[in-house]
This record gives structure tokens, C-alpha cells and sequence, in this order.
């Protein structure tokens, strides 16, 4: 099976910049698309957003315009460029393959602080 690891997070100044980082260990299918979700305190886990395969990424309204999802050459790597980061996008982000997910990584913790 697919291990994921998500890398990148940890404490930024609001406005501030972010790149996470999702590796694939073992396995995935080339045709695989990519989601991120996040999970912050008191909410619900929430997608953030999506890139099928072949087709445009698409954000949440939340971060739309300031978050941007990509891919390495290699399929086995998913970025999520995060900017004009604001304490609301504090949360726990998650990456999976879309459409059809494997196992949950453990996240990585991204807090947006003064």
C-alpha cells in the first residue's frame, strides 16, 4: 500500500508563506489526481483543494488566489504553495490521491501566529 508523509508545515506570521510537501512511499497509479485537505480546531475536515490529473486545479473559496497545488514530474510529490497566509488557514493539512484515496498520512501542523 501507499504511505504519505506530508512535510512543510510549522509556524508563520500571518501573510506570511508556506510550501507543503506530500511524498507517496510505494506505489501510486500515474493517473491519480491529488486533493489537500485541512482540519483546524472545533471544525470539520475540509477540502482545500483538488488537481485531477489532466485537468486545472481547483481551490476552495477560502484560499482561492492565494494557495496553489502542483505536482512533481515524478507523480510521487504534491505541493501546496500557501501565501498571504492568515491565522483561520491554522490547521492540521492532510494531501491524498483523488479521486480515490489511500491512507491518511499524519499531517502536518501549519499555525499562522503573531
Amino acid at each position: 500500500q501507499v504511505q504519505l508523509v506530508e512535510s512543510g508545515g510549522g509556524l508563520v506570521q500571518p501573510g506570511g508563506s508556506l510550501r507543503l510537501s506530500c511524498a507517496a512511499r510505494g506505489r501510486i497509479f500515474s493517473d491519480s489526481g491529488w486533493v489537500w485537505y485541512r482540519q483546524a480546531p472545533g471544525k470539520e475536515r475540509e477540502l482545500v483543494a483538488v488537481f485531477p490529473n489532466g485537468r486545472s486545479a481547483n481551490n476552495a473559496d477560502s484560499v482561492k488566489g492565494r494557495f496553489a497545488i502542483s505536482r512533481d514530474n515524478s507523480k510521487n510529490i504534491v505541493y501546496l504553495q500557501m501565501s498571504s497566509l492568515k491565522p483561520d488557514d491554522t490547521a492540521v493539512y492532510y494531501c491524498n490521491t483523488y479521486p480515490n484515496r489511500v491512507s491518511w498520512g499524519q499531517g502536518t501542523q501549519v499555525t499562522v501566529s503573531s
